[in-house]
Parts: structure tokens; C-alpha cells; sequence
């Protein structure tokens, strides 16, 4: 018995040591060698500071920014509070909120169809893309909040849009907060 219970034992410690110590840190140096860009959190900086992760939604409110989608995740953009609403098609709160930001949006754009992205949280509730639909339908806010040309835009967008992955998965994307820092880049807030 003694014996088996010192067997379970050093089976126990070299095991948690391989696969709970061992293992985790040679995969996280490795990735820190080959991608060490991703495997430090895809942060983007601006001006020496840093502002972001482009895997992580941002909330941008001000006209002169592209909005991203809706967030479910705690107050909004919380990676901590990840998850959708789990709010059925049925429930008023979720009915109501969709309403409103549909009214703000045709306010802000009126005779054009909203995308649907732009009324609707993703299931993580912090997506940091959009469709290339709901980019574009923001333009004449955007260019007129900055008093610039809308093609001027809509060339930012083209060169800030992520093609399907592959080839063929996904719908063309444009991750917002690289956008932003792009349009801060290339036309500063007047």
C-alpha cells in the first residue's frame, strides 16, 4: 500500500510539473519567439501610448469616430464580462434597445437600410470588427463631424478592410479601432 501511495505521488508532482508548469511556459516562449505580437495581446499603440488590443471591442460614442457594434458585455466592451445577452427575440428590453439605436441611426443616415450588425451585439459582446455595410453607411457622419470628403473615407475603409479568410470564409471586415487610429493619423480632429 505505502508503495502505491508513493507511485501516485511522484506520478502526481511530475505530472503537475510537465503539464501545469513545464508545458504551459515552453508554448508561451515559443509564441512569444514566433508571434510575438499576438502572444503579447495584439496591442495597438498611438503616439508611444498604448490604446488597445484589436482582438478587444471599443466603445467610440463621438461622431467623429466609427462606432462599433452594440456590446452585451457588461457595461460595454468588457472582456471580463464576455457573453451575449441571451436575450430571446421575444424580450422587450432587447426589442426596445434595437428600436432606439435604430432611430439614432436613421436620424444620423435616413432613406439608407441600417446593417444589421450595427443593431445587433455579437455573441462575445466584444467583436472589434464590422462589415465593410455597416463602415460605409457610417461615412456621411463621420466626414462631416471631421470636414472631409466622403471618397476620402471610403478609400480609408477600402484600405483598412480585411478580406475573407482564405479566400472564401467570412464576409469582408474592418476592425474599428484600427480604423480609428488610422482617421486620427490621417485627418486629426478639426
Amino acid at each position: 500500500m505505502l508503495k502505491q501511495l508513493k507511485i501516485a505521488f511522484w506520478m502526481t508532482l511530475i505530472t503537475t510539473l510537465l503539464c501545469g508548469i513545464i508545458y504551459p511556459l515552453a508554448v508561451t516562449g515559443a509564441a512569444r519567439i514566433l508571434f510575438p505580437h499576438r502572444a503579447n495581446g495584439s496591442l495597438l499603440a498611438s503616439n508611444g501610448k498604448i490604446v488597445g488590443s484589436e482582438l478587444i471591442g471599443q466603445s467610440f460614442t463621438s461622431p467623429a469616430y466609427f462606432h462599433p457594434r452594440p456590446s452585451a458585455a457588461g457595461n460595454g466592451y468588457d472582456p471580463l464580462a464576455s457573453g451575449g445577452s441571451n436575450l430571446g427575440p421575444t424580450n422587450h428590453q432587447l426589442s426596445d434597445r434595437i428600436q432606439a439605436d435604430a432611430s439614432k441611426l436613421r436620424a444620423e443616415n435616413p432613406n439608407v437600410p441600417i446593417p444589421v450588425d450595427l443593431l445587433t451585439a455579437s455573441a462575445s459582446g466584444i467583436d472589434p470588427e464590422i462589415s465593410l455595410e455597416a463602415a460605409e453607411f457610417q461615412v456621411p457622419r463621420v466626414a462631416k463631424a471631421r470636414a472631409i470628403s466622403e471618397p476620402e473615407l471610403h478609400a480609408l475603409i477600402q484600405t483598412h478592410t480585411i478580406a475573407r479568410q482564405f479566400g472564401f470564409l467570412g464576409e469582408p471586415r474592418v476592425n474599428v479601432l484600427q480604423l480609428n487610429l488610422a482617421l486620427d493619423e490621417k485627418y486629426a480632429r478639426r
